[in-house]
């Protein structure tokens, strides 16, 4: 008898150390797709100066990368950000700009994405775990008037 719980206590472990192990592999590789995708995101406004509104050039390559990659985050919304296709973003006014003229104006982005982590049973458990974000911003764009 003495054997036998040891076993199911040894078994238990190790399937416990394997969920453990399985699940931190899976999120780190949502983490580098969530990444991967917000500097794309981010390298696309600034090639673009910010023209990234749906139906655009940038728009839609965007949407080929997110597809050739592989993120699929759910659709989330942040208050004030123009939200589509699991990321989200907003324009920010540079405060102090060294600008050389007054009219020009000096913006930079906000970018967020969203890591995915779709484990049914944890999901049931923890439904608010979907919180992690991966976030950054763009280098100051000059709007030239």
């Amino acid at each position: 008898m003495r054997d036998a719980f040891g076993g199911i206590v040894n078994l238990s472990i190790i399937v416990i150390f394997l969920v453990l192990v399985c699940g931190y592999l899976a999120f780190n590789v949502n983490y580098t797709k969530a990444f991967r995708v917000k500097n794309y995101i981010i390298t696309s406004i600034e090639q673009y100066e910010g023209n990234c509104d749906p139906g655009t050039t940038c728009n839609q390559k965007i949407t080929e990368y997110i597809k050739k990659v592989g993120y699929n985050a759910p659709n989330f919304s942040l208050d004030g950000y123009t939200c589509t296709r699991g990321y989200c973003y907003k324009e920010f006014q540079a405060s102090g700009s060294d600008s050389v003229n007054e009219h020009n104006q000096q913006y930079y982005y906000n970018v967020v994405t969203q890591i995915n982590i779709d484990i049914p049973i944890i999901n049931k458990i923890m439904p608010g775990l979907r919180i992690f974000q991966v976030s950054g911003n763009t280098k100051l764009i000059t709007r030239f008037e």
